[in-house]
């Protein structure tokens, strides 16, 4: 995605750490439009390489949308986006 630019892979893993940590924080209250909240945190980290994130944000769409095992497939979902920022914070430190 950033073509070797590591200037710009830095940029956008920032970003993403960033907006998923907002995004999450508005998950975690299940407001009746969340579904397309999960999906954009999904596609988000799906283009970051993020897939814990993104197979999390899966189960969650799916407990959504069936009424059943929401608070799980959610402290699931936040648990990886957690770590992966965790992990961007990790690789941002490095000079």
């Amino acid at each position: 995605m950033s073509l070797g630019d590591t200037v710009l892979e830095r940029e956008v893993l920032a970003l993403f750490a960033e907006q998923s940590r907002r995004l999450i924080r508005t998950i975690a209250a299940l407001p009746p439009d969340v579904g397309p909240l999960v999906h954009m945190l999904k596609g988000a980290a799906h283009g970051i390489g993020a897939f814990a994130v993104a197979d999390a944000a899966a189960r969650l769409e799916v407990a959504v949308r069936s009424g059943e095992g929401r608070s799980r497939a959610l402290a699931e979902l936040q648990d990886a986006v957690a770590d992966a920022c965790e992990a961007i914070e990790a690789f941002l430190r490095q000079p």
